[in-house]
């Protein structure tokens, strides 16, 4: 069966080879035209003309039920959908992954019935854009506090703040919402409430204060929104239990569906960086030939084989039917290793090109510009790291156990992981660690949990070379870690730093 040019039937009756082919073949063909690729790197916002033309595949349909005309919402199909977007563009590959895993996914799960089938129709027969709104100017990370809030009307609900970071501002159509509860004495209740709008509709009008001038990811739109909108009843979603567990299952959703994104990134690096060094000649050699140069290429494979093992681990347990509120570690570990992998294979990419690859218009310093903002978005990475030695710490206390290795050697998520790096896991965690120790314990503890993910693909028959290589880095990588972890480093900055500080004073001349 031939791969059609654009997708004429219903995409649930096309075989995932024919869907996914058809796809990938649109994009090189809109991809290989240099006009549009240095236009997609400098231009603000994607034009609609080209997202309407990639959208001809449905791309979107991979996150969408039978039920509602999608392909049945497998992860599998997904993740293959954004690898295969973000092997081109990065920027294309966050937006449909917004859509996905923020909008359609939470709106499948909590949506009600009659609301969502007019939704998912207007996605599958047309090129309507989602988004979600958390943020808030004065409340990052401390999401909880937020100050939007609703009141009930006769016909719905009234919602008024402002929101700002929200991917794909001035873009999306539909938005995922989040409010408290205000009272009659004007106080917000604890918990927060998801609601749909519908920009399109005169009284759900949200107002784009600001754009902001994003460093990277130019294609997508942020800034600052003003909210002040009347939805319907049945706009509103329906949590299982609270809505914090809601924005969690959401949340922890997302971070575990990275891998998506970062696997057609790294394959993309990794491809220029090969292709880069074999063609590039120095001294009479190859750069492929020269240890340094090959030491960096290893790298960016093991981090190409730790994402592969993550797409793996994330297809069999990410099912749009699991409630993933509690998988927090899992997701923190992927959404932190994964992008920070993401940067330094960037980084290394844009070394081995050297000045040419310092232009906006040239993958390697897109890419590094462009993956940056994954380390911050959804969670610093700083602060995930920390929460997942805080996970580990505290179930290592309600088991009584001491003795970090004798824990991780008998935990799901490390158990023949740990045997590989025992010496520098054999020891007792201080429980009045400082943060910045949280921190690198987290890092290594990622490393370690990911390499469980490689260990348990290589079982399954992936190449031995990459398995063996991928250990071979992430243990190194550990070691480097801990070998900080145990230093006992304490410093303290200098707040008035200036004071005898001037170098020129102490210039003998």
């Amino acid at each position: 069966m031939g791969i059609p040019q654009t997708m004429n039937v219903v995409p649930k009756e096309v075989p995932f080879d024919i869907f996914i082919g058809t796809y990938r073949e649109k994009l090189k063909e809109l991809f290989s035209d240099e006009s549009t690729v240095e236009r997609l790197r400098v231009q603000r916002r994607f034009p609609d003309s080209f997202l309407s033309e990639v959208r001809q595949c449905r791309p979107l349909s991979t996150f969408i039920s039978k039920e509602y005309g999608g392909r049945g919402g497998h992860v599998h199909e997904a993740l293959s959908m954004l690898e295969e977007s973000s092997y081109q563009s990065l920027a294309l590959s966050l937006t449909f992954g917004i859509n996905g895993a923020l909008f359609l996914q939470p709106l499948h799960r909590y949506g009600d019935a009659g609301f969502k089938q007019r939704v998912y129709n207007d996605f599958i027969s047309g090129d309507s854009l989602g988004g979600l709104m958390i943020t808030e100017p004065d409340y990052g990370s401390d999401a909880l506090s937020m100050q939007t809030h609703f009141t009930d009307t006769d016909s719905g609900y009234k919602i008024n703040g402002t929101k700002h970071w929200g991917g794909l501002t001035g873009m999306a159509d539909y938005w995922l919402v989040t409010a408290r509860r205000k009272d009659e004495a004007d106080q917000l209740a604890r918990d927060i409430d998801f609601f749909v709008v519908d920009v399109r509709k005169d009284d759900q009008e949200i107002v784009v204060e600001e754009l902001f001038q994003n460093l990277g990811l130019y294609p997508i739109q942020y800034g600052r929104n003003l909210i002040d909108v009347s939805v319907a009843a049945d706009q509103r979603l329906n949590p299982s239990s609270t809505g914090i567990k809601l924005m969690l299952d959401t949340l922890h959703r997302s971070r575990i569906e990275f891998p998506g994104m970062g696997m057609g990134f790294l394959r993309r690096m990794l491809d220029e960086a090969v292709q880069h060094c074999k063609e590039r000649f120095v001294g009479g050699s190859s750069l492929f030939s020269y240890d340094q140069v090959k030491s960096r290429l290893s790298k960016i494979q093991a981090y190409y084989t730790t994402c592969s093992a993550m797409c793996a681990y994330s297809s069999e347990h990410a099912d749009i039917q699991n409630d993933l509120s509690k998988y927090g570690l899992q997701a923190n570990v992927i959404k932190s290793i994964l992008t920070d992998f993401m940067q330094t294979a960037s980084q290394s990419l844009l070394q081995l090109v050297g000045a040419k690859g310092y232009c906006l218009d040239h993958i390697a310093g897109s890419a590094t510009v462009d993956c940056r903002p994954f380390q911050i978005f959804e969670g610093p990475n700083d602060i995930l790291y920390q929460q997942i030695s805080e996970s580990v710490l505290k179930s290592m206390r309600r088991l009584k156990e001491v003795n970090l290795f004798s824990f991780l050697s008998k935990y799901d998520l490390s158990s023949r992981a740990s045997q590989h790096v025992k010496e520098i896991l054999d020891f007792i965690p201080d429980r009045q660690m400082p943060q910045r120790h949280l921190v690198e314990l987290g890092q290594l503890l990622g490393r370690l949990f990911s390499m469980e993910f490689v260990i348990e693909l290589g079982d399954r028959g992936y190449r031995p070379s990459l398995i063996t290589n991928c250990i071979s880095v992430l243990s190194e990588e550990m070691e480097r870690i801990a070998s900080s972890f145990s230093s006992g480093n304490l410093s303290d900055p200098t707040e008035d730093y200036l004071v005898d500080s001037a170098w020129l004073s102490f210039v003998r001349a």
